[in-house]
């Protein structure tokens, strides 16, 4: 599967509702996920897909989603990355409503996806 490919797979699968899912099945077993900052106890730069699931499992836990949509994938002169944004409309557990948009860069390598950056909006 080329990048291009395997990003539209992602963003696709997002829209779905099956971001774990796709996780699953297009992160690499050493996937390096770096967020901006620490949160909730978690830092921000976790390694492994164990960990990154975790991640995912809390985050999906501790907050209401009433959207979420992916939007891209977003290519540039590397053959080895492409970017996803996403909007979401998120209330967290004993929290206000809120929206919020990030920016994901994926790194790919043999098919797979071996690093994610999230960028917040300043």
């Amino acid at each position: 599967m080329s990048v291009q490919e395997l990003a539209r797979k992602l963003v696709q699968m997002c829209n779905d509702g099956r971001a774990e899912e796709a996780a699953r099945e297009l992160y690499a077993d050493g996937i390096v996920s770096i967020e901006a900052q620490d949160f909730a106890g978690m830092p921000a730069r976790m390694e492994g897909i164990k960990a990154v699931a975790e991640k995912g499992e809390w985050w999906s836990q501790n907050h209401d989603v009433h959207s979420f949509v992916a939007t891209g994938p977003f290519v540039g002169h590397r053959d080895d990355q492409f970017a996803v944004k996403f909007d979401m409309d998120i209330t967290p557990i004993g929290g206000e409503r809120t929206r919020m948009s990030e920016v994901a860069i994926y790194t790919v390598r043999d098919g797979k996806i071996v690093q994610e950056e999230f960028l917040y909006q300043a």
